[in-house]
């Protein structure tokens, strides 16, 4: 009776120590898994990085070329001011706002004859 007793109890340490090893195995898995999905992460990041660097000295290039192709910014004819594809339409602001011509003021009908 004592025999079979160790015996089961042999099994049941067996048992445990077996899964123990199997969950160990599985979160050295799981690890390895986490690591290589960071690595491709990183990978992907960089090579978008690349390409984001590839375009804004494409789009440099694109706009330097436009630049010359205008005399904007050259050394010798004395033009330094920005093109006009960089400048603001809402920077000047309303017409109404005081900042109107003195020809757009006087076309402009007075308020109190609107009312």
């Amino acid at each position: 009776m004592q025999a079979i007793k160790e015996k089961i109890s042999e099994f049941s340490t067996a048992r445990k120590v077996k899964a123990e090893a199997k969950a160990e195995e599985k979160a050295e898995k799981d690890y390895t898994k986490a690591r290589a999905d960071v690595a491709h992460e990183v990978r992907l990041a960089k090579e978008a990085e690349a390409e984001m660097d590839k375009h804004v000295s494409k789009a440099e290039r694109l706009a330097q070329k436009e630049l010359e192709k205008h005399g904007v910014g050259r050394p010798g004819n004395g033009n330094v001011q920005e093109s006009s594809m960089n400048s603001d339409p809402r920077a000047a602001g309303p017409i109404g706002a005081g900042n109107a011509t003195a020809h757009q003021a006087s076309s402009a009908p007075p308020s109190s004859k609107l009312l």
